[in-house]
């Protein structure tokens, strides 16, 4: 007997066990069971294993993807396919047993992943039972597919993204499911009385009624068979209740369905901040690599050129070294010494060796000082610019947080901020406590990490680009060839330069004046913004682009253009012009290897793509295109020149890059749908196949073949497909017809016949498909082409705040001044007319009117019929009504007034064309003159937009839909314009059929146009294709001209329809369905999801309209206050409160336009952004900008202040002075007083001149009138009167008793004092830029009154000197 290694392994454990105690036996036994449980646990979560089970699901659902039809005597029981099922079956089934030994029964069941794969094991399990096979339990097998999500993680993390979060979803499908039964249960009562009416009569026939309304694939049908039933009397009222159910389900239940895929997309605002910094800092990596294409100079050696002098060096300035070639230099140097440290000997070995190493430490430090002197001045800049950046947004974050901390109790100095001493000059801390709360301290390290992030990722941008520049630098210094067009053309070669002009010249109208920077008041703004648009050569091609696509426009299968010279004309044309523009961009920026190359994307690559097959047409023009040909495929790709307009015009490549970019969400939704039609498809395969083909005699039954003798001819019976569009035989024409009824075109076709080949029970089988596919699937879709584009667009990355603050800034782009004149003065008659046009229920009444002209039209109004006169009379005092009203305002705001206002010029527009109509009318009476009639009717309807708020949002959403979506409208016609072409060359000629006849065909571009629009808007598209399908023996073939046969193209017309559909229908009309709901939110938001509402923008237009008089939409700087002390509501200022922020908004307007003009949006601009909380409401970018520009603002303002108060310093200075001056005018007047006294006494008389002589004296022709008194007074810092008069010359002023002469320096310089302080003050004011220090010591008046106080006393003390020894000399001569 032969012993197993597993049997002496047995053995030697029982011996093991009898030997040692029996505690180590326990733990031994215990030991060895974890041991061999541990491999199935390891092999269970190994990766291979893994990856072995998904391999073999993926291998199970190829194989059932490979099963089809075999005929009507195949043995399907114990076929191969039959058989490999069953081994996948046991394969799954141990695979579940594993997973329940390892994990236990509760472990494996508690995950929902598991409890899905114990169903599928059990469905699977019987479903390879014999007689369960083939039948719903097929259902199991096929949904073994859905495993293989797992094999990529995207898909995974993107359908538990959709259904992870399934309550809304779950509920919305439960909620559907519950109407669908109780609207089935009413109809069924309503009409299973009504004879005649085999819809309603059991309860699944009214559900499917119901759910084909739902779905709204014929749902006319339905409703026009029942009103037939019915009868006329309750006609009307079953026509509205299908209408309204079915405008709840599909305008209100499928967008339930979108809101909450779209909910589900949502991220959190956390998530959003933070995908926001991700995005900016991906952006920054990608700006700081160059590309591809240019980074392969790096692998050449660096060849720098030498520079040649020619002169001495004296004779000029030598210039700057080059820092990549001294690098280079340096490098070498630094080989150099470590080739001679390798080289030289040891110490000991020579003599010498002293010297040498002397030598190289000088090299070194050569090498070390060259370095330095190379990025010294670089790395200066860079520690400077990042020093700068750190300080100020240091001191931002500490004034903030000492505003936000004076109501709060902040932290300490020491724990808040590393620099407490820098904060202590910017905060008083003694006023505030030295604890805080943990909120407070947890919002403060928030907003310095938030901080902290932007200003890296400011920097990091920076850094980016810099690092770009030098590298784009260095490899031009480096390498000759880099930045050369085809390595030929000189950098800054003359022939480089022309064509660099050429190809950059564009129209730039200039909106600013460029000596003040005051903004122009264009009136063709608009059309200088389209024509600045791109560059002159850009719009040659665009012009020539399209003259080229009108050529194209007349050909067709009969007028080709191999053989029409005329059409080749533009072809000619074309090429030449394309080939110039070619030329010129190549020679000004290069082809391939140059920053600006003409092909460094996928626009590039198109148009060589487009120039070359124009250009192998245009040499071959093939006189002879077979069917399915080279030739014929080189005409369909000419048909790709409309797409050179993508190309040429910056917003269609804008849109095209939003497209492209969710391509990833796109590809992970068509994954998934995809993966349902092949789960239904493989089901209908197995459970179809074969089972929907009828003899061409509906009244044989069985599937043979036989001859049937017809009017003495022996005619075959064949089975064949029935309808012809589709079947189940094999997995391809099953998903074909799936794809079909995704697209909710046929799917009731499909499901009658299904019922009525092979069972009602299976028609469940093509409802739950349609609610799968197009209730979710479908709208999945929409819903992720729509959150894509608001991603790559920006809006869906944005917090509440930022939208709210986005859709703000729209709102105000749109807002308007109102154009209102004023008000008149007097209370006069034009003042009663205002009141009278402006009252609301004058308004109210007008638009009533209009609605009740509008009635008129609810009858035809034919010449013939009675009735017509009477209502056109009608219409006729309505319009004299309404000219009564254009009176009553010309009156009330006079011509020029009512002229302003573009609704008023559309009013008085209609109304002169109405009165044009009452004329006519009554002089000719005919049809022309009531068709006139019923047009000014309609133009006057529209008027009634403009007089209801409701009524003219609508009309803005609709309006700014257009005008947004207008790129996007340009490009659905253009691909339309590309299919259109194609489709004349590849089903030009086909043959007419079920929806191909002589209006809908493909044999000119106009007719193929018209076509493809009722694509668009899905009506039996699918028909059209099959149409296009036809091939022999149905058709008539050629195999030398494809215009000679009336075949179609089966893989062609199959890729044609299908890629136009989904392009159009499910991708572009849905970005058309994302401006709208964006449009829609932006108008349609509530007073509370507002940062200003409607009242607050209707409040500022007013007052607006107040200030700006001229109508113009500009005002000056200086009414700006006034206009915000007039402000209520959101945009109140109180003075009281906000005197700062008030100075601030004032200097924000002088500083926009250098104190020109502001325009109304300026100002409301400037509003919005104060208005608003901007770290929470501004995105990353603007709010690094606004807070720049607040900082700049905040600190000019303080500048201003520091300015007002020196003047009002300088004020209170002169004050004083004039004060000083006044005591020393009461000491003059007081020693006066007493010299008068001690030298007049009263017996002596003193001579005064007379006042004849004083004014006759021509010495002094401008003294003034003085009393008395003031003769006696001493002179002031104004008096200039009082010269003495000497005896021995008359000419010679005297000064009498009591006047004093004030020396003429000591004048001039007390003159010209109060000047120079308000020269000082002056100067102050306009230098803005000057520092506060350098103010200070400019306008320090302390020198200058000490010298004048030092002047004044010694010439006080001077006069008195002199007054003591003349009055001895006076009182001797008496």
């Amino acid at each position: 007997m032969r012993n197993s290694p597993a049997i002496a392994a047995k053995r030697l454990f029982a011996v093991g066990a009898r030997s040692l105690p029996r505690s180590c036996a326990i733990l031994l036994s215990i030991a060895t069971e974890q041991n061999t449980s541990l491999f199935p646990q390891q092999l269970m979560r190994s990766s291979v294993f893994h990856m072995f089970i998904l391999s073999m699901v993926a291998v199970d659902v190829i194989v059932a993807a490979s099963n089809y039809y075999k005929g009507e005597n195949h043995r399907r029981h114990y076929d191969e396919f039959y058989l490999a099922e069953v081994a996948f079956t046991i394969l799954f089934d141990l695979e579940a047993l594993l997973k329940i030994w390892c994990l236990g029964f509760t472990g494996y069941i508690s995950s929902s992943l598991h409890k899905f794969e114990s169903l599928l094991v059990v469905g699977t399990t019987l479903h390879i039972y014999p007689d369960l096979y083939h039948s719903q339990f097929t259902y199991f097998q096929v949904l073994r597919v859905v495993r293989l999500i797992k094999i990529s993680p995207a898909l995974e993390d993107f359908v538990y993204k959709i259904f992870g979060p399934g309550k809304k979803l779950g509920s919305l499908v439960v909620f559907t499911a519950s109407l669908l039964i109780v609207m089935s249960a009413i109809s069924l009562q309503m009409f299973c009385f009504v004879e005649e009416l085999d819809r309603f009569t059991t309860f699944p026939r009214a559900f499917m009624s119901m759910f084909q309304i739902l779905t709204q694939e014929g749902w006319v049908d339905v409703m026009d068979q029942t009103l037939v039933a019915v009868g006329h009397m309750w006609a009307p009222v079953v026509a509205i209740y299908f209408i309204l159910y079915h405008l709840f389900a599909t305008l209100i239940l499928l967008s339930l369905f979108v809101a909450v895929i779209l909910d589900n997309l949502e991220l959190d605002e956390d998530l959003k901040k933070l995908k926001q910094l991700k995005q900016s800092e991906a952006n920054a990596d990608t700006k700081e690599k160059l590309p591809l294409r240019l980074r392969i100079f790096e692998k050449f050696p660096n060849r720098p050129q030498m520079v040649k002098i020619s002169k001495l060096p004296s004779d000029f300035t030598v210039p700057r070294i080059r820092e990549s070639f001294m690098k280079q230099f340096i490098d070498r140097q630094q080989q150099d010494t470590s080739c001679l440290f390798r080289r030289l000997p040891s110490a000991s070995s020579s003599s010498c060796d002293h010297s040498k190493r002397s030598a190289i430490e000088d090299n070194k430090y050569i090498d070390q000082k060259l370095r330095r002197s190379i990025f010294s001045i670089r790395a200066r800049n860079l520690l400077e610019k990042e020093t700068t950046i750190n300080k100020i947004l240091r001191t931002c974050s500490d004034i903030k947080r000492c505003r936000r901390n004076a109501d709060e109790t902040p932290v300490s100095l020491n724990h808040l901020s590393p620099e407490p001493t820098r904060l202590s000059l910017t905060c008083n801390f003694n006023l505030l406590p030295t604890f805080v709360s943990h909120s407070s301290t947890v919002r403060y390290r928030n907003a310095q990490r938030e901080d902290s992030e932007i200003k890296m990722i400011q920097e990091k941008k920076e850094q980016a680009e810099m690092k770009r520049k030098v590298q784009e630098e260095e490899l031009r210094e480096n390498h000759p060839y880099f930045d050369k067009p085809l390595f030929i053309v000189g950098r800054e070669h003359r022939f480089r330069n022309f064509c660099r002009m050429i190809v950059r010249a564009r129209f730039n109208a200039s909106k600013t004046d460029p000596i003040t920077g005051a903004v122009k008041n264009t009136n063709y703004h608009q059309l200088y913004d389209l024509l600045g648009l791109v560059t002159y050569l850009d719009w040659v091609m665009i012009v020539v682009t399209i003259c080229s696509c009108i050529s194209m426009m007349f050909e067709s299968p009969f007028t080709r253009v191999m053989h029409v010279p005329t059409l080749q004309i533009g072809e000619y044309v074309f090429v030449i012009f394309m080939s110039i523009e070619l030329n010129l961009k190549i020679m000004a920026d290069g082809l391939f290897f140059t920053p600006t190359a003409v092909i460094r994307d996928f626009g590039g690559v198109m148009d060589i793509f487009i120039y070359l097959v124009s250009l192998i047409f245009l040499c071959w023009l093939p006189p002879d295109v077979p069917p399915e040909s080279g030739a014929q495929l080189l005409m369909m790709l000419r048909c790709l020149r409309p797409l050179r307009i993508f190309k040429l015009v910056p917003q269609m490549r804008k849109v095209v890059r939003e497209v492209l970019k969710g391509f990833k969400e796109i590809f992970l939704v068509s994954i998934l749908l995809l993966t349902l039609m092949l789960v239904f498809a493989s089901f209908g395969v197995q459970l179809f196949a074969g089972k929907l083909a009828k003899c061409n005699d509906p009244h044989i039954l069985k599937r043979i073949v036989f001859m049937r003798p017809v009017n003495d001819v022996s005619t075959p019976c064949f089975p064949r497909a029935n309808p012809r569009n589709f079947n189940f035989d094999n997995v391809g024409n099953a998903m074909l017809a799936l794809f079909e009824v995704l697209s909710l075109k046929g799917w009731v076709e499909v499901r009658d016949v299904i019922i009525h080949r092979v069972g009602p029970i299976h028609g469940i089988y093509i409802h739950v498909f349609v609610f799968l596919g197009c209730m979710i699937g479908l709208t999945l879709f929409v819903g992720v082409v729509i959150a894509n584009f608001n991603e790559n667009k920006g809006t869906a990355l944005l917090t509440v705040d930022q939208r709210r603050w986005e859709d703000l800034k729209s709102r105000l782009k749109i807002a308007q001044p109102l154009h209102l004149p004023p008000r008149p003065e007097n209370g006069g008659f034009r003042a009663k007319m205002y009141d009278i046009t402006q009252h609301p229920f004058f308004k109210r009444g007008i638009a009533v009117l209009v609605l009740a002209q509008s009635v008129l039209l609810s009858v035809k109004w034919d010449v013939d019929d009675q009735v017509t006169f009477p209502l056109a009379t009608m219409s006729v005092v309505f319009t004299f009504i309404f000219v009564l009203e254009v009176t009553m305002k010309l009156i009330a705001m006079s011509p020029a007034g009512y002229w302003q206002s573009r609704r008023n010029r559309y009013d008085l527009l209609v109304t002169s064309l109405g009165v044009i109509w009452i004329v006519l009318h009554f002089a000719l009476l005919n049809a022309y003159t009531y068709m006139m009639g019923t047009c000014v009717i309609v133009f006057r309807f529209f008027t009634i937009c403009g007089k209801h708020v409701t009524l003219k949002m609508l009309l803005l959403t609709v309006v700014v839909s257009m005008y947004k979506s207008f790129f996007i409208i340009v490009g659905m016609f253009l691909l339309l314009l590309c299919y259109a072409f194609a489709g004349v060359v590849l089903f030009g000629t086909v043959k007419y059929g079920e929806n191909i006849n002589r209006h809908a065909n493909f044999s000119t571009a106009g007719k193929a146009i018209t076509v493809l629009f009722r694509i668009v808007t899905g009506e039996d598209w699918n028909k059209i294709m099959h149409d296009c399908m036809v091939q022999a023996p149905f058709c008539t073939p050629d195999k030398h001209r494809y215009w000679e046969t009336d075949c179609g193209n089966y893989a062609g017309a199959l890729i044609y329809f299908c890629s136009f559909y989904v392009i159009i229908a499910y991708i572009m009309l849905n970005l058309l369905v994302a401006i709208i709901v964006e449009n829609f939110s932006l108008f349609y938001s509530t007073e509370e999801d507002q940062l200003l509402s409607y009242n607050d923008l209707r409040h500022f237009q007013i007052i607006w309209n107040m200030v700006d008089d001229k109508r113009e939409g500009l005002i000056p700087t200086s009414r700006v206050k006034f206009l915000l002390r007039l402000l209520r509501g959101r945009l109140e200022v109180d003075l009281d409160k906000d005197k700062l922020l008030f100075k601030h908004m004032c200097y924000e307007m002088e500083r926009l336009h250098s104190g020109g003009d502001v325009t109304f949006h300026d100002v409301l601009s400037m509003l919005s952004y104060r208005s608003v909380d901007i770290r929470k409401s501004l995105q990353l970018e603007e709010l690094l900008a606004r807070e720049q520009l607040e900082y700049t603002i905040e600190e000019e303002v303080a500048k201003q202040t520091i300015r007002m108060w020196l003047k009002k310093c300088l004020k209170r200075i002169r004050a004083k002075q004039q004060q000083s001056c006044s005591i020393i005018h009461s000491l003059r007047e007081s020693q006066q007083q007493e010299l008068s006294r001690f030298l007049n006494p009263p017996s002596i008389e003193t001579t005064v001149p007379s006042e004849d002589h004083n004014a006759n004296n021509p010495d002094n022709p401008s003294q003034p009138e003085m009393s008395g008194l003031q003769q006696l007074l001493s002179p002031t810092l104004s008096d200039r009167g009082g010269y003495r008069q000497d005896s021995s010359d008359l000419g010679r002023p005297q000064r009498k008793l009591g006047q004093w002469r004030l020396p003429a320096g000591v004048y001039a310089h007390v003159c010209r004092l109060s000047q120079v302080l308000q020269v000082c003050v002056e100067d102050s004011i306009t230098s803005s830029r000057t520092s506060v220090k350098s103010i200070v010591c400019k306008m320090n008046p302390v020198n200058d009154e000490a010298s004048s106080g030092s002047e004044v006393k010694k010439w006080w003390t001077r006069q008195l000197t002199v007054e003591s020894d003349e009055s001895g000399d006076d009182l001797i001569d008496i």
